[in-house]
């Protein structure tokens, strides 16, 4: 269940950083440029991190279970 919690709390937060994006992209102010770029960094940054601890986090889950079943023989 708290699975499927964050994962709708990623759907959401890339849609909204898409939606960013594309007003950044179609309005004109001194400081959209700016806030574009951000916008950018940000939807490809966000993913590749959150991939990255997902990773890291079976990786290290798969390791602590090795060391309680060695520890427990």
């Amino acid at each position: 269940m708290v699975k499927r919690i964050f994962a709708l709390f990623g759907a959401v937060l890339l849609a909204g950083m898409y939606l960013l994006t594309l007003y950044f992209a179609l309005t004109d102010s001194s400081y959209t440029k700016g806030m574009l770029m951000a916008s950018i960094a940000a939807t490809i940054i966000v993913p590749v991190m959150l991939y990255g601890y997902i990773v890291l986090y079976r990786l290290l889950k798969k390791d602590n279970r090795r060391e309680t079943s060695n520890e427990d023989s």
